[in-house]
């Protein structure tokens, strides 16, 4: 099969499976990031020193005990002020010139901060005022998509300056800049036509954090699989590469908009 048809196939199955389980119940939503979360977790074990059956053991406990805990205050802050530590850990490690692995503590700390607690959070982050509401979810993928969308394109034509060289030689800083603008007016028209918010604002300041940190999210990833020496986190996906390779983006997002949503009750 050609390769372009190959990556088209997967790419529109991985759409439709992904905003099909969101678009029909917490619970399918659940479903399938606790299948993913095993990828997830395989392909982080073959980057590093993690043993698999470590890491699913950890991951089956904590994706059970807290993926539907969102109204507990106490395990939601937790959880996310834990994911940011290990966020900012790990940007530090982005901006580090130097590639040295991480010993294995940090390395099983990175799995639960970078990897396990991400998607137990993607349950949290649809949970309204009202319960359930999937047009959240499906509003910061299809925001995310759009920042990598028109980085993509404007820097593919208006590109000169190179955002992060060492890590990612094709992202620039005109791509970024793109990816920003769209991202915005993407939130603009989602608040105002499809979320029908009354406060546009948060949805922008939302589109700024997804357009920021969807970027430092890729390249967090890239220079992980390029310590670990490999090209794609997996092969799952043909063309595409594994699940940490389409996640990336989300999963690095996530805890930074559940933060947002904390900061907000509590100001609330």
């Amino acid at each position: 099969m050609n390769e372009t048809l190959k990556r088209a196939l997967s790419g529109a199955v991985y759409i439709i499976l992904l905003l099909s389980c969101i678009l029909y119940s917490k619970e399918s939503l659940a479903i399938l990031f606790s299948i993913l979360l095993v990828f997830g977790v395989y392909e982080f074990a073959k980057m590093t020193s993690v043993n698999f059956y470590a890491g699913i053991l950890i991951a089956g406990v904590c994706y059970y005990s807290f993926h539907n805990q969102s109204h507990n205050i106490l395990i939601n802050n937790t959880i996310t002020i834990f994911t940011i530590i290990v966020s900012i850990r790990l940007l530090y490690f982005l901006f580090q010139k130097s590639d040295k692995e991480f010993d294995v503590i940090t390395q099983y700390i990175i799995l639960i901060g970078y990897i396990i607690f991400p998607f137990i959070l993607t349950n949290y982050v649809p949970i309204g005022v009202k319960g359930y509401n999937s047009d959240i979810l499906i509003s910061i993928i299809v925001l995310i998509w759009t920042n990598d969308t028109f980085a993509y394109l404007v820097g593919k034509n208006f590109g000169k300056n190179k955002l992060f060289p060492t890590v990612s030689p094709k992202k620039t800083i005109e791509g970024f800049v793109g990816g920003l603008i769209f991202s915005i007016i993407c939130g603009i028209l989602l608040a105002k036509y499809f979320i029908e918010v009354k406060h546009i604002y948060f949805w922008i300041i939302i589109s700024i954090i997804v357009s920021i940190f969807s970027t430092l999210g890729d390249l967090i990833e890239s220079k992980l699989k390029r310590v670990a020496g490999v090209k794609d986190s997996g092969t799952i996906m043909p063309g595409h590469g594994g699940i940490l390779d389409r996640l990336d983006s989300i999963i690095f997002v996530i805890p930074f908009i559940n933060l947002f949503y904390l900061i907000l009750r509590y100001v609330s």
